[in-house]
């Protein structure tokens, strides 16, 4: 009998490359044994705005329907910003740029108890913040999915589809 991490592996790469194929405007990453994708915020918003573009609505609606059928996942979606302004108006605006995905997320029926929204602010840059190519990279949402109990539990008994 393969391992429960084994099982759960096998479930989160098929995941991850039907994300892969669907999301065109997205950066989709097995990492340890989550998901996580990225959404350059350029592509989602406005500068200095939470309110999602109408082009990415459509991103999103594809990301709902694969986080729809595999149910026993946990979301987590982190907003973030460049040090652009007061790092508490940052902090606010990444929180409302990560509610905005995960509203649409829910709209489109993703169920809420599986979603976690945070905002990061200004605290975690993956780019220098003094050019602006870097800040551009620096203003962006990430969604990690992760196996939920109800998968841990299935893998276990062995009863995990792959």
């Amino acid at each position: 009998m393969q391992s429960v991490q084994a099982l759960i592996g096998r479930n989160m790469d098929k995941q991850a490359e039907e994300l892969q194929k669907d999301l065109e405007n997205a950066e989709v990453e097995r990492v340890g044994e989550g998901i996580q994708i990225t959404f350059d915020s350029g592509i989602l918003f406005d500068i200095d705005s939470y309110a999602l573009k109408p082009d990415v609505k459509t991103e999103l609606e594809k990301l709902s329907e694969t986080l729809k059928k595999y149910p026993d996942t946990n979301i987590l979606i982190e907003g973030h910003t460049d040090n652009t302004g007061r790092a508490d108006y940052n902090m606010d605006l990444s929180k409302r740029r990560a509610a905005s995905v995960s509203n649409h997320l829910k709209i489109n029926g993703v169920a809420q108890a599986r979603i976690t929204e945070v905002g990061h602010g200004i605290t975690q840059p993956i780019a220098d913040n003094s050019t602006a190519a870097g800040r551009t990279q620096n203003r962006r949402v990430t969604v990690a999915i992760t196996a939920n109990e109800d998968m841990i539990k299935a893998a276990e008994r062995g009863d995990l589809d792959n």
